[in-house]
């Protein structure tokens, strides 16, 4: 069987993270290539470098395809090779009708004008190849997320697609519509389609897959003929989390008291999609001194928890109870969670976090303004105070405490987020990826603040990707998936392999009912 496409030892480096390292690759015509690693491995930024997203020259290494050199430039370069990428989160304009969205940009017209006769017969052709029965003029907003996918799909195949790059293509599918995906990938097989397909799901690897590639830490750990190898999930499994934990990790003699936040039958569905359920009857609960960490693949819901029970930030038809301190709490808007003793340090602390164009004494008081005022004016001779507190509490490393948050690095501007919220005094600190983007040096002096709030008896929640992160700070870990929580383990029996476990298993439970 020929090679259509070979990546030879591809290095992607970002400002201080080596993304990719010397990463190799080979599919072969006519086959599924399932790719496999934890979030962050470098999966999607492989296949951004395979589509032209990051150009070439912004890489090392040389990508083969069709048995020649290829420099893409533009994803526009490599569609026109018929390489089409399928990105987890779905491109379509939900305005537009299929047939519109189909060759948007790629528009059926003759001098000019568009000829909608022909884009609509050649919408219905593709609509027909992978089962759809639309009409071309029906509204994407009027299509569920299963045959959404699927437009996608069509998209591609009237770019006359030779190599199908899938991104999760069923992590926000149900049972019914996930089989039917893994179905026509089977039939464009039979067709002499490739696909890569990036996914979490080793049952669904296990059904389709005739090769298998596992990255970590952004280079290649192992590549699997699932013909001809004895492929296990277990193995899978070592492979994708193999790696050595070293002391990176303040140590911290837990004094647990007693619960002092609960959430219990929450429920929540789609900020947009009013039928689609992200959170499904989650029930968790935190001590007085205890850091508890939430595990989960990308698009498990643990965000969308987290922001939800923090002043219904996300979601609608938002439901269940929250309790402080064994009384339930109103955190139906954001002021009466603050209120309630509650703080979030959000994921994406450049959006939501700081106001960048503002210096670190007007971020640090933010959210809790009543703090730094009298009779409803500002002290300003306070608010600076305040904000010299933290910054030599927290060690943010800054000319002054009247820079602009813009100028600091990374780790710094995390310490003025938590800077922000340790000044509303919050009985629970809800932590969404504190330590994202962040070097090993202020992840550690992170963790020790942590540490530090766990022992003033402050309740901390963390929420992170990086399994390790959670094994290493956590006192108890919740694992969810797909809106629920599926396991729930004290640190002395959680691994990585166990964690893995929960969520494959689960996954796999789901998909039998």
């Amino acid at each position: 069987m020929t090679t259509i496409l070979e990546m030879r030892n591809i290095t992607k480096t970002f400002p201080g993270v080596r993304a990719l390292d010397n990463v190799n690759l080979a599919v072969r015509e006519g086959e599924i290539h399932a790719i496999c690693g934890e979030n962050g491995a470098g999966k999607s930024t492989l296949m951004k470098v395979l589509s032209g997203v990051y150009p070439h020259g912004s890489y090392e290494g040389e990508i083969l395809y069709e048995g020649e050199a290829r420099e893409f430039r533009t994803i526009a370069d490599s569609e026109k090779l018929g390489i089409i990428i399928i990105h987890q989160e779905l491109a379509l304009v939900p305005l537009l009708s299929i047939a519109e969205n189909l060759f948007l940009g790629n528009e059926v017209a003759t001098y000019g004008v568009i000829d909608w006769d022909a884009a609509f017969a050649r919408t219905r052709e593709v609509l027909g190849r992978v089962g759809l029965k639309e009409a071309p003029t029906t509204l994407i907003k009027d299509l569920g997320v299963g045959k959404q996918q699927l437009v996608e799909i069509a998209k591609a195949l009237a770019k006359k697609v030779k190599l199908l790059i899938l991104d999760e293509p069923t992590a926000s599918l149900n049972e019914s519509d996930s089989q039917a995906l893994l179905d026509l990938l089977l039939e464009f097989k039979a067709q002499g389609i490739s696909s890569i397909m990036i996914s979490h799901k080793l049952n669904e690897i296990a059904r389709v897959a005739d090769s298998i590639t596992v990255i970590r830490d952004g280079s290649t750990v192992s590549t699997m003929d699932c013909r001809t190898d004895g492929v296990s999930e277990d193995r899978i499994i070592r492979d994708m989390v193999g790696r050595s934990l070293a002391d990176r990790y303040p140590s911290r003699e837990p004094k647990i008291g007693e619960v002092m936040f609960e959430v219990k039958n929450w429920n929540a569905f789609h900020h947009l999609n009013s039928q689609r359920q992200v959170l499904k009857d989650v029930a968790i609960n935190v001590r007085r001194g205890e850091v508890v960490g939430i595990a989960g693949l990308m698009g498990a819901g643990r965000t969308e928890l987290a922001m939800s029970v923090f002043g219904r930030s996300y979601g609608r038809n938002v439901s269940g109870e929250v309790s402080m301190h064994g009384k339930p709490v109103d955190v139906s808007t954001i002021n009466r969670a603050i209120d309630a003793g509650i703080a979030y340090v959000t994921e994406d602390r450049k959006h939501y976090g700081l106001i960048l164009d503002d210096d670190i004494r007007q971020n640090v008081s933010l959210a809790n303004l009543p703090g730094i005022s009298s009779g409803g004016v500002i002290d300003t001779h306070k608010e600076r105070s305040v904000a010299d507190s933290y910054r030599e509490q927290l060690r943010i490393r800054c000319s002054n405490i009247f820079q602009k948050t813009l100028n600091l690095s990374g780790g710094n501007q995390q310490k003025v987020v938590l800077s922000k919220w340790l000044f509303s005094n919050p009985d629970l600190l809800i932590l969404d990826e504190p330590t994202r983007g962040i070097d090993v040096g202020a992840k550690f002096e992170i963790y020790s603040i942590i540490n530090k709030l766990a022992d003033e008896g402050k309740a901390v929640l963390m929420i992170s990707s990086e399994m390790p992160e959670l094994l290493g700070m956590c006192d108890r870990i919740y694992v969810m998936n797909e809106g629920r929580i599926v396991a729930e383990m004290p640190a002395s029996e959680a691994s990585q392999e166990n964690i893995m476990r929960a969520i494959i298993r689960s996954g796999a439970r789901t998909n039998d009912h």
